[in-house]
């Protein structure tokens, strides 16, 4: 099994929900960057990995735009080697449109993870043979003025069936990948992943969220989240083995 079809599942579950203010629009990456979001799960989801990483939902300038996971543009692109063309989303705020893999802007906590990954294992394979990134909400949300805006700022009443969809997805994708532990960014993630799997699922731990709001996150991202990965019990590759594994990833 793979995780293509819980994917979509989750796709047109959520794609149903509608939510009040302070949303003002909702971005659906799932649906209008489909094609980029199957293209990352067929190549890189691989069962049987040692950790699954969950982040919270896509960011303005990543995932919203190229469909990936923390998938900064110029990441997905020359990392990950995915560019598939991005519809549009039907409803866009005018601060915050959808440019696809032709969007200028960088976003911060994507280049922090992929960097990360491309110097820590020198290649996508090398990381998605042992890792996966999961998000656990597909959606993005955006205020009248077009601000960002986290899913636990949803109106309270709108929360449950967002976190319910959102819950059963992971839980399902957890099975399907079976990892020996899955680690949340940040610990609205971490929160997530313990309710989604209760008490009989694989260990759960927590590192350091790569968002720019987060000043721990800015006095050094990539250092801090090896700590909280050696604490955790995840051994890293030693450097010395990045030459030799350097470059895209070629798997089909």
């Amino acid at each position: 099994m793979s995780l293509v079809p819980i994917a979509r599942r989750l796709a047109l579950d959520v794609g149903k929900l509608r939510f009040s203010p302070p949303v003002a629009c909702t971005y659906h990456p799932l649906d209008y960057a489909w094609a980029a979001h199957r293209t990352y799960l067929e190549r890189y989801a691989r069962p049987g990995v040692e950790v699954f990483f969950v982040g919270m939902n896509p960011g303005p300038f990543g995932m919203v735009q190229t469909g990936v996971p923390f998938g900064e543009v110029a990441m997905v692109r020359d990392f990950l080697g995915i560019n598939e063309k991005i519809k549009r989303p039907a409803n866009e705020h005018p601060k915050r449109p959808v440019q696809g893999f032709d969007c200028p802007r960088s976003e911060v906590s994507g280049r922090r993870v992929w960097s990360w990954v491309r110097d820590r294992f020198g290649s996508a394979d090398a990381f998605f043979d042992r890792f996966f990134v999961w998000n656990w909400c597909p959606l993005a949300f955006v205020t009248e003025t077009g601000a960002n805006l986290t899913p636990e700022k949803l109106a309270a009443a709108e929360r449950p069936a967002l976190e319910s969809l959102c819950d059963a997805a992971l839980a399902s994708a957890i099975r399907v990948m079976r990892p020996a532990i899955v680690i949340g960014f940040g610990g609205f993630a971490t929160t997530r992943i313990r309710n989604a799997i209760g008490e009989d699922g694989p260990r759960v731990g927590t590192v350091l969220h790569p968002s720019p709001a987060s000043p721990a996150a800015n006095r050094g991202w990539a250092p801090a989240v090896e700590r909280d990965l050696t604490k955790l019990g995840v051994v890293l590759p030693a450097l010395s083995t990045i030459q030799e594994n350097s470059g895209v990833a070629t798997r089909p």
